[in-house]
């Protein structure tokens, strides 16, 4: 069946080439191992070792060929969004980043799609950024955090961006980033395991509350990781809904659920049962294969939990590549000429 993995991650090996030009510790540098992995660096405390596929797209294909996934949708790191950086340093930065993104793509464009990045601090930088992501570089879609430097996605501030990315077609895919509750979890990897399903939660419950998805209905926005928590708790959403108006109700007044067919996930649950639930909750038509590769607490074999699963093939093929073309507005003629 063909396969495309809407959330792979990847970043450029001459990263520093940009980050060194700050004077910010916070920007992300690379400071390789060997000629296999690098240890990335933040404030000068290693914050993550990664191996060449995170940057070697001949390394990618050789591992996409040996879990038969035919197509990447390339998106970068969470940690490098950088929201808190000075604009023109934001903005240099996404361009930097978007460039080596698109140069993979052009190098190979029947195996990578890629997803921009934009200053989301700066609305106006943002949308310049997503025109030219779009236009120039011809991506169909931006990955955008799950919050900005704290603030919900649903502050009027960003209400432009989506608007222009309803306007233009661009898809919106959401990573959790800077988990809420994160300084307080630190043992256990639990910002990781309990703190990234809560922060995507966080992020659909903003736009839904929000409003965004009643102002811009034909916007096409997906979320990591299955939905995070937010489709295992859609009863007690609906029921803090219902019975305190009040607090819930005050921008949008239509239940949440209803909503559920307005926006994607991809199907990175890690379970059998759970995927079985959220294709009864939002439908095949909702989900679309992610693996968050090349990272440890991904899918390591892309697809493999959908293709082992007592559903028909036509589910199946829509999970793992229908859904995302739909999402990404793209004919799979693009990739296999028929």
């Amino acid at each position: 069946m063909f396969k495309i993995d809407i959330h792979t991650h990847i970043l450029p090996e001459n990263l520093n080439e940009v980050t060194n030009t700050f004077s910010d510790p916070r920007f992300l540098k690379m400071d390789p191992i060997d000629d296999q992995s690098s240890m990335l660096k933040k404030d000068g405390a290693a914050f993550r070792k990664v191996d060449c596929n995170c940057w070697n797209h001949q390394k990618r294909i050789q591992e996409c060929d040996s879990t038969s996934v035919d197509v990447q949708v390339l998106s970068t790191i969470p940690v490098l969004f950088s929201y808190w950086a000075k604009d023109d340093e934001g903005l240099t930065l996404s361009k930097f980043l978007n460039d080596h993104i698109a140069e993979v793509v052009r190098n190979t464009p029947n195996r990578f799609i890629g997803l921009g990045t934009i200053p989301m601090q700066n609305a106006d930088l943002a949308i310049e950024e997503m025109d030219r992501c779009v236009n120039e570089l011809k991506f169909p879609g931006i990955e955008i955090g799950s919050n900005v430097n704290g603030k919900n996605l649903s502050e009027a501030e960003f209400h432009p961006i989506f608007e222009h990315a309803e306007k233009i077609g661009c898809s919106i895919f959401v990573h959790p980033w800077e988990m809420m509750g994160q300084a307080d979890m630190q043992k256990y990897w639990l910002p990781w395991l309990v703190g990234m399903p809560a922060e995507t939660s966080r992020a659909i419950c903003s736009i839904i509350f929000g409003g965004i998805l009643e102002k811009y209905p034909a916007l096409k926005i997906a979320f990591a990781h299955g939905g995070g928590a937010f489709p295992f708790t859609i009863g007690r959403i609906d029921h803090g809904f219902n019975v305190r108006p009040d607090l819930c109700a005050v921008d949008n007044s239509t239940l949440p659920s209803s909503y559920m067919k307005n926006f994607y996930v991809d199907s990175l649950v890690h379970d059998e049962n759970a995927m079985n639930f959220l294709i009864q909750t939002m439908g095949a038509e909702r989900i679309a294969m992610g693996s968050d590769y090349p990272f440890p607490l991904g899918e390591h074999h892309p697809g493999k939990l959908i293709e082992g699963m007592d559903i028909s093939d036509a589910t199946k093929q829509k999970l793992l590549a229908g859904t995302a073309l739909e999402w990404l507005g793209l004919d799979k003629s693009e990739f296999t000429g028929n």
